[in-house]
C-alpha cells in the first residue's frame, strides 16, 4: 500500500470512530440507524450524479452487498440491544480482519506473506482485547453470538464491495449507487416503528442524518481504496477505528478502565506496524 492509500484509510478510520461515539449516545438507536442510512443515501446521490454510471459486471455486487446490509444493520441492533458495545463491538471488528484476510486469499487470490498475516492476527488480537472481560461470564452468549454475526457480515460486505467496486470502472459510481440502494433499508426500519418515526426528537434526527453523513464519507473512502490496495491490509487498517473509539473515550470520556485499552492500543499498532513492513 502507498503512504497515500494509509493515510486515506486511517483518517476513514478516524471519522468511523467519530460516527460511533456519536450513535453511542443515542437514547434510540433503531431510529438513528434510519437516519444513518437516510444520510448514507443523500451522500450517494451526491456521488452519483457527478459520477460515471457503474459498469454493468459491478451491479449484482452492489445487489448482493445491499443485502448484507439488512443482515448487518439488524445484527449491530441486536449486538447493541444484548450487549455493552464497547464489549460486544469490538468483537465483530476484530473478526472481520482475519475472515477478509482469508476471503480474499480464496475469492481475489491475494496471498499476504507471513510477516503481514502475523500483524493481521497481531492487530486482531489488540482490538479483541478491547472487549474486557469477555471470558469472564460479564457477556452473555446470545450477545457474543450476535457480535460475531455481525464481524461476518462486515467481512462479507467488505469482501463484496472490494471485489465490486475494481469491476465497477467508477469507484465513486460504485460507492454513490450503493448507498443509494441503503435507502430499501431505511424504508424497512421506519415502517417497523410506524407512528413513531413521525415524533423524533430534533436531537435524533440531527444524530442521525450527522452520523450517517461522516459514515457514508468513512467506508466510501474506504471502498475507494479498496480499488487499488490488498483487501486483507484495507480492512485490518479500517478496523483501528475501534481502537482510536476506545481512546476517544478514555481522553474525552473518562471511561475505564484506561489501562486495557492503552495496551490493547499499543498491541494494534504494532499488529500495524508489522503488517506494514510485511507488505513491503
Amino acid at each position: 500500500m502507498t503512504l497515500s492509500a494509509i493515510s486515506i484509510v486511517l483518517f476513514a478510520a478516524l471519522l468511523h470512530a467519530t460516527w460511533n461515539a456519536l450513535i453511542k449516545s443515542a437514547t434510540d438507536r433503531l431510529a438513528v440507524l434510519g437516519l444513518l442510512n437516510v444520510g448514507h443515501v443523500a451522500f450517494g446521490i451526491m456521488l452519483a450524479l457527478n459520477s460515471p454510471i457503474p459498469d454493468i459486471a459491478s451491479w449484482g455486487f452492489i445487489a448482493a452487498s445491499t443485502l448484507i446490509h439488512f443482515g448487518y444493520y439488524y445484527l449491530l441492533y441486536q449486538s447493541y440491544r444484548l450487549g455493552d458495545l464497547s464489549q460486544v463491538y469490538p468483537i465483530a471488528r476484530g473478526m472481520s480482519p482475519v475472515l477478509v484476510a482469508l476471503g480474499a486469499q480464496f475469492f481475489a487470490g491475494e496471498t499476504l506473506p507471513v510477516m503481514a498475516w502475523l500483524g493481521v492476527l497481531t492487530a486482531s488480537g489488540g482490538i479483541f482485547l478491547l472487549s474486557g472481560n469477555l471470558f469472564g461470564g460479564k457477556v452473555s452468549g446470545i450477545a457474543v453470538l450476535a457480535a460475531m454475526g455481525t464481524g461476518v457480515m462486515i467481512a462479507s460486505y467488505s469482501l463484496v464491495d472490494g471485489l465490486g467496486v475494481r469491476l465497477a470502472g467508477s469507484a465513486t459510481g460504485y460507492i454513490g449507487w450503493l448507498f443509494i440502494f441503503e435507502g430499501l433499508a431505511a424504508v424497512f426500519i421506519f415502517g417497523s416503528m410506524g407512528k413513531r418515526s413521525f415524533a423524533l426528537p430534533r436531537r435524533i434526527w440531527i444524530l442521525g442524518l450527522t452520523g450517517g453523513l461522516v459514515s457514508a464519507l468513512a467506508y466510501g473512502l474506504v471502498i475507494y481504496v479498496k480499488s487499488m490496495a490488498p483487501l486483507a491490509m484495507v480492512s485490518t487498517l479500517r478496523e483501528t477505528s475501534v481502537v482510536i473509539a476506545a481512546l476517544i473515550g478514555v481522553v474525552l470520556l473518562g471511561e475505564r478502565p484506561w489501562r486495557l485499552r492503552l495496551v490493547a492500543s499499543v498491541i494494534v499498532a504494532i499488529g500495524v506496524v508489522v503488517m506494514g513492513m510485511g507488505a513491503i
